[in-house]
């Protein structure tokens, strides 16, 4: 099975990692597709990502069940990249239920991981601004 997981991992934190290790052990091969820089400007403000697309893919491509990265700039990209990899599973954050997915359509299964609430890149950066 192949299973796909997608998000901007600009401080890979422990939730990342326990969302990653749960959507592997779903399937035999792990793609993960992540925001470029331009689009993370775009989504969080001027002074996102904190870490640039090719740290990001390094980092994540360096993970035991991460199989790929692709990186994607727009909607239309990442549901192109949806298309080509053709998932059985989609994993998502508990915190995307009722809201709509890009390429839900063409993905036989949506997972939700339940979000570790204390594990959040905003909250990091926040606190580490406000030191």
């Amino acid at each position: 099975m192949k299973i796909f997981v997608n998000g901007t991992f600009d401080i890979v934190h422990r939730g990342h990692i326990e969302m990653l290790n749960y959507a592997k052990s779903l399937g035999k091969q792990l793609v993960v597709a992540i925001d470029s820089d331009q689009r993370v400007c775009e989504l969080k403000g001027n002074t996102r990502p904190i870490n640039n697309e090719q740290d990001r893919k390094f980092l994540l491509k360096n993970l035991r069940s991460v199989d790929a990265v692709w990186i994607f700039n727009s909607d239309e990209e990442l549901e192109h990249i949806i298309k080509i990899y053709e998932p059985d599973i989609m994993v998502k954050g508990s915190d995307y239920q009722g809201q709509p997915i890009i390429g839900q359509e063409h993905v036989p299964e949506i997972v939700f991981f339940e979000r570790i609430n204390e594990y959040s890149t905003t909250k990091t950066i926040e606190n580490i601004t406000s030191r």
